[in-house]
């Protein structure tokens, strides 16, 4: 057993809210990551630099930025996919951006309107901004388990896009499993060819539990040696670009599983399954979450 300590990335105010029918107001939005760093997540998600009008739910990433306390040892990230998110990114002083880049063509025509080859070179311009502003960037592989528009996704289109983050100087590499089709065998296959075309570059991997792999894929990422997963408070979230998505594992149950394999958080479960409770009612729908409702194990005597 490990009492190594690994580090939960919260999505919820980002990728938890992006897909919701009912948009949250930008104090809600600061209430939810408010009570996020009282739980203890120490990275959060924040906001995403996405056109209003494609995804209302991320309107006003400014003014929640504005909002958020700064210097108490968190760091919020802004989700970015061209040139001008990552203006408004940084001009809104994000401690870290997220350049999402999906692996194939299908998905990034239908989120971008452009080819892969495309959004590479906007990887490679926004990566060079950022470092310039001294702002960290992770670069993430979208749809690196499975395309819902192309199919199938070999380790060899994920490779391609891997290689241009490496090249660009991005400083941790994320791979998404944008609409949960992903399992244990490809986590350990894509970990391993991070680590072969970009060594000493950490590797980060954000699941989604559509088809109830997400936890098992967790655990071998934990496995490999993974030390930062990204999780949603409640489970919930999608991608509003994929059909039929579902939502991402949740920071609760994460949590339970990562504590109970011996490793460290520091994250206050309760804090987070009271957060999900709250944020339900704001959504009108019940957190997907388990942890919650089956109650804290071992049993307080």
């Amino acid at each position: 057993m490990s009492s190594e300590k690994i580090t939960i990335l919260e999505v919820c105010p980002r990728d938890g809210l992006q897909n919701e029918r009912i948009p949250l107001s930008v104090d809600d939005r600061i209430e939810l990551i408010n009570r996020l760093v009282k739980a203890g997540v120490r990275r959060i998600e924040a906001v995403s630099f996405v056109n209003p009008k494609l995804v209302p739910q991320m309107a006003f990433a400014e003014e929640v930025m504005a909002g958020l306390q700064r210097d108490i040892g968190v760091s919020y990230s802004g989700l970015v996919l061209n040139q001008r998110g990552n203006d408004r990114a940084l001009a809104s002083s994000v401690d870290e951006i997220n350049v999402v880049v999906p692996s194939t063509d299908g998905m990034s025509r239908a989120n971008q309107n452009i080819d892969v080859a495309d959004m590479l070179q906007v990887v490679r311009a926004v990566t060079a901004d950022a470092k310039s502003a001294g702002v960290p960037v992770t670069g993430t592989a979208a749809v690196a388990f499975g395309c819902p528009f192309d199919g199938e996704v070999s380790v060899d289109q994920v490779r391609a896009v891997v290689r241009v983050f490496a090249e660009a100087g991005v400083d941790e590499i994320a791979l998404a499993d944008t609409i949960g089709v992903g399992v244990p065998a490809q986590v350990r296959a894509l970990t391993g060819m991070v680590r072969e075309v970009a060594p000493g570059i950490p590797v980060r991997f954000h699941f989604h539990n559509t088809r109830n792999t997400g936890y098992a894929n967790a655990a071998a990422a934990l496995e490999e040696g993974v030390r930062v997963l990204d999780a949603a408070a409640g489970g919930f979230g999608g991608c509003p670009f994929s059909p039929a998505a579902t939502g991402n594992i949740a920071t609760e149950d994460l949590d339970f599983l990562a504590v109970r394999s011996g490793f460290h958080t520091g994250i206050k479960r309760d804090v987070i399954v009271s957060t999900a409770e709250w944020v339900g009612s704001l959504l009108e729908r019940t957190p997907p979450a388990l942890a919650g409702r089956a109650g804290v194990f071992p049993p307080i005597s």
